[in-house]
């Protein structure tokens, strides 16, 4: 199944010289939606998932039924100043800009196999920041899946030897 016929491609999006993959066309369409968690979950069951952590906020619309599928626990990565309980909080730049990621400071125990998920893979700011947090909690990092990978953007290269797994591949 070619999932790439479901996802709108805009140019120039949010700035100039951005092609943005918008997957909203595919999770509109129930099957597809379905269909492309299955097939995460079919990726990564190998692993040993405590929980899965997903960046907000489209690593929630693919973390969450990811989590539900492999019947693991789910944890909200947020940006700074979301979470209600106390955090633990790091800085990192984004491929247009920069952010800071929270975790509750309980979201994650000592010795726990994390999956991190997300939309998109780019720069790999994102990412790289949601694994720094859920180390800094004690969890282990066994992989991180995505639906999309922007190849050209290098981002596997500061995730550290972490196995990534992407439904679609964009030059």
């Amino acid at each position: 199944m070619d999932y790439k016929d479901y996802i709108r491609v805009i140019p120039d999006f949010p700035q100039p010289g951005i092609s943005f993959k918008d997957i909203t066309t595919l999770l509109k369409n129930g099957e597809m939606y379905r269909s492309s968690i299955n097939d995460l979950k079919n990726m990564v069951e190998h692993l040993k998932i405590d929980v899965i952590a997903g960046p907000e906020a489209r690593g929630f619309v693919v973390g969450a039924p990811l989590a539900y599928a492999l019947g693991v626990g789910f944890t909200p990565i947020r940006k700074s100043g979301k979470l209600p309980y106390e955090t633990i909080e790091v800085g990192y730049d984004l491929e247009y800009g920069k952010d800071q990621l929270a975790m509750h400071i309980d979201a994650i125990e000592k010795g726990q196999n994390v999956l991190i998920a997300d939309d998109l893979l780019a720069t790999g700011g994102t990412i790289a920041t949601s694994v720094n947090l859920v180390r800094q909690l004690g969890g282990n990092v066994v992989g991180a899946a995505f639906m999309i990978e922007l190849t050209e953007l290098n981002g596997r290269e500061k995730l550290d030897g972490i196995d990534v797994f992407s439904l679609m591949k964009y030059e």
